[in-house]
């Protein structure tokens, strides 16, 4: 007899709802294997529709109304409800016969409709087939139009239609360019919304089309600062600020000055800032300041030209600055000497201020800004703070010039490797990051944001390099020390300098000591809960355990010298030694003397493992219970009792308590009981600790989930189909 064969559930067929406006709801099952259009025939049928032709299937969720295609229909689940509608040809031919020649109302209707329906790529696609597209582009330039809907819908339809990229932003033409200027320029006149759309496509036409020469000549950055300063809309001002950042990477360096010029005044640093940012205007905002920090580019990547004279003025300013009272005798003699001319006396004394004021090469400081970066900033940098905090940079340089140890922070040296951690943080020269919301609001807060900061940062540096009494060997880690500082302090993303500067002044040295280590421990304990940590342990442990065992017994083979003790009392002078055998046998012991360490054969008394009946401890001890004995002795005493001898024992006393744990747990390791010595708990703790994280150095900087991701559940049947 042949068994029947078991039915398997067929996968390709989904059980799915078909609507319809004021129709009876259809429950059909939908084989995904067949051609849409012969279900869509039979859900028309159902419904005595004839032309099922000119039908499709559209999905109906809030976030998800896109027509069924045989691309995305495998997003159809059991339990997906489902609308018939018009097909997406139907309906881009009836809108277009609306907005030839229907009357005003109705267009503006069908534009409403259009800014939906042209979300939709399939839609999309069939509307600009009909020259859609050519017909919006003539109603957004019609002057003429007064209707508002009509010219914010076919404005809102256009940036929809253009978002899916199949049209080239070459198509439209210099008049359509200017239409949308003229909005932006006067957008007060119309809706909000006309001003949003003109704004994305102005964008978009900059970024991706010939004619962005056209909108830098005619539209005016104050237009669009203006714009930013009176308007309210979060999408209004959040376009206008990517327009700006689009003319910013399109235009050359000359005209990037100046719209970072224009922008830096105070009332427009304002007006971009704003109040209520969203992610996307954060998003804007960050792409603005990373453009604008990055004309800093040139100076980084600059070395210092031996015949540039402003820079070697810059650093004669330095020494000046700092050295104003020592230096004016030599001024006279300071164009000769940097020319090759005078006596080498003069150079030496120049050599000496360049040294306290901690370059590397104090003969020429030119020498310091060849390395790129920070190349020319660096020395950019150092002058605005000699000039706008006299005080503050002649008390750095002076204090640590003459510090007569080794601990002197070298102002040179150090500033210039400041300048190449800010701008590495900052990712000067580097391109926005586009999903990146690394905003900070103080860099629109003054006119020279990065000296400024620098400013700020510099003087962080010294106070850490005192609080770490740093030398030159730590260089190194007291910039990690300071980098983190900054880093930390910009993660709370201040305000302004000022509060920059305030929040800095708290993360002190030890702030960030005690921080990193409450971060370490936070994270080991999180990662000892991990189930795999914990399964890991337990497979480690046992190793860890004989390891201590072995300690123990090789701490008992090289054998102690203990004290001897009449009646509960130390006899002065007089000591004993004791020492397990190699094969871990037997005890042997006997008398010593404070100075040699008998060997094995020197010691006559011997004690078998084998007779050992228990290992007493503190009071238990039989020569610790006389009343007048020192709590220190009982607490470090220990006895061995001898199973075939009663009323015997072998009673030690351990000099301190490192000793006494390691005979107690190797002796309750010869007895093969479990070692319960404190001792013993944290050398467990901490070999285990280091175990773990050798073995877990592969995964630095992975996240270790708790619990491990679940097994999948067995399939229906094991009859895979495997689709070349």
């Amino acid at each position: 007899m042949i068994p029947k064969k078991t039915t398997v559930k067929d996968s390709h067929i989904v059980k799915i709802a078909v609507e319809r406006e004021n129709h009876m709801a259809q429950l059909i099952n939908l084989d995904q294997r067949h051609p849409l259009a012969s279900k869509i025939q039979d859900i028309c049928n159902g419904w005595g529709i004839s032309d099922h032709q000119n039908y499709a299937l559209q999905f109906c969720e809030s976030n998800n109304q896109k027509y069924v295609t045989e691309k995305n229909r495998n997003e159809i689940k059991n339990g997906s409800v489902l609308r018939l509608q018009y097909s997406p040809s139907k309906t881009a031919s009836d809108a277009m016969e609306t907005l030839l020649n229907g009357n005003a109302q109705e267009k503006a209707m069908r534009l409403k409709d259009l800014t939906k329906l042209s979300t939709d790529h399939t839609f999309a696609l069939e509307f600009i087939k009909e020259k859609g597209l050519d017909t919006l582009i003539k109603m957004i330039e019609d002057n003429g139009q007064t209707n508002e809907d009509i010219l914010k819908y076919s404005l809102a339809s256009f940036v929809e239609l253009m978002e899916h990229g199949t049209v080239s932003w070459e198509v439209p033409e210099n008049s359509f360019v200017a239409r949308n200027i003229e909005i932006v320029r006067n957008f007060q006149k119309y809706p909000t919304n006309c001003g949003e759309s003109a704004l994305s496509n102005l964008e978009n036409i900059v970024m991706c089309s010939s004619k962005h020469v056209l909108v830098a000549e005619d539209i005016k950055l104050q237009d669009i600062l203006r714009l930013l300063q009176e308007v309210n809309s979060p999408v209004m001002r959040q376009n206008a600020i990517a327009l700006l950042n689009a003319l910013f990477v399109k235009a050359d360096e000359t005209r990037r000055r100046t719209i970072a010029h224009t922008i830096s005044a105070k009332q427009f640093r304002l007006a971009l800032i704003g109040n209520g940012l969203g992610t996307e205007m954060t998003h804007q905002l960050y792409v603005l300041q990373t453009l604008t920090l990055g004309l800093l580019e040139k100076r980084m990547r600059m070395k210092m030209n031996a015949q540039d004279q402003d820079a070697h003025e810059k650093i004669k300013e330095l020494r000046r600055i700092a050295f104003d009272d020592h230096t004016n005798a030599l001024n006279q003699n300071d164009d000769h000497i940097r020319r090759g001319g005078g006596s080498g006396a003069g150079n030496v004394n120049f050599s000496q201020y360049y040294k306290k004021l901690g370059f590397k090469c104090d003969i020429n400081p030119a020498q310091d800004f060849i390395e790129t970066p920070p190349g020319i900033l660096a020395l950019d940098c150092m002058v605005y703070f000699a000039r706008n905090y006299t005080q503050q940079y002649a008390k750095i340089v002076r204090e640590n010039s003459c510090r007569a140890d080794e601990h002197e922070c070298p102002f040179g040296r150090t500033s210039i490797e400041l300048v190449k951690v800010l701008c590495d943080i900052l990712r000067i020269g580097e391109p926005p990051a586009e999903q990146s919301g690394d905003f900070q609001p103080m860099f629109f807060t003054h006119d020279f944001p990065f000296e400024e900061f620098f400013c700020i940062c510099v003087i962080t540096l010294n106070r850490t390099w005192k609080d770490m009494r740093a030398t030159a060997e730590d260089f190194t880690t007291t910039f990690s020390v300071v980098r983190e500082q900054i880093q930390r302090t910009l993660k709370c993303r201040p305000e302004n300098l000022e509060d920059f500067r305030n929040k800095i002044a708290l993360l002190t040295y030890q702030q960030i000591t005690t921080l990193r280590q409450q971060e370490r421990t936070s994270k080991e304990e999180c990662d000892s809960t991990a189930s795999a940590i914990v399964k890991l342990k337990e497979k480690i442990s046992p190793h860890i355990l004989e390891l201590i065992k072995q300690q123990r017994l090789s701490f008992l083979v090289e054998g102690t010298r203990f004290a001897k003790y009449l009646r509960g009392t130390r006899t002065k002078d007089k000591f004993w030694y004791a020492r397990l055998s190699p094969n871990h046998k037997v005890i042997h012991y006997g008398d010593c003397d404070e100075k040699n360490i008998p060997t094995m054969e020197e010691l006559p008394k011997k004690l078998p493992i084998s007779e050992i009946k228990q290992l007493l401890e503190g009071k238990e001890c039989p020569h610790m219970k006389e009343t007048r004995i020192r709590k220190s002795a009982v607490n470090l005493a220990f006895s061995i009792t001898f199973e075939n001898m009663e009323h015997s024992t072998l009673d030690f006393v351990a000099p301190d308590e490192s000793i006494f744990n390691y005979w107690t747990d190797g002796i309750n390791a010869l007895l093969g009981q479990p070692m319960v010595s404190k001792q013993k708990n944290e050398d467990f703790d901490t070999l285990l600790s280091m175990e773990i994280k050798l073995r877990l150095l592969d995964t630095e900087g992975v996240d270790i989930s708790k619990d491990p991701p679940p097994i999948p559940e067995d399939p229906e049947n094991y009859d895979f189909c495997f689709e070349s």
